[in-house]
């Protein structure tokens, strides 16, 4: 998932920038990324999408956490200090990914 992303935004990067439609088009565009930026349904759609991520998150480390004898590898407590020193699968309560509007 993350190489097709990262593929797609290549795509509309190598479209701005080569453009032949010039400064208008890349300003037409600006501001439609924008407004689909802004809109309030893609907004929680995001909201919702990375609480979902940090719930699967927690859960998946903790099930590794139980089968590896509750030793987390220190590479990993380093990745992720959020998760480190979790029990269960629950998420801590944050603000990250949360609007203000």
């Amino acid at each position: 998932m993350r190489y097709k992303v990262t593929f797609v935004v290549g795509l509309a990067l190598g479209y701005v920038l080569g453009s032949r439609a010039g400064r208008e088009r890349y300003e037409q565009l600006k501001k439609s990324a924008r407004q689909i930026a802004q809109n309030p349904a893609v907004r929680n759609a995001a909201e919702s999408a990375g609480h979902t991520g940090r719930e699967y998150a927690g859960k998946a480390f903790a099930v590794v956490s139980e089968r590896a004898g509750g030793a987390v590898p220190e590479s990993l407590a380093r990745r992720v200090p959020g998760l480190r020193g979790r029990t269960g699968g629950g998420v801590g309560d944050d603000d990250w990914g949360t609007s203000n509007t």
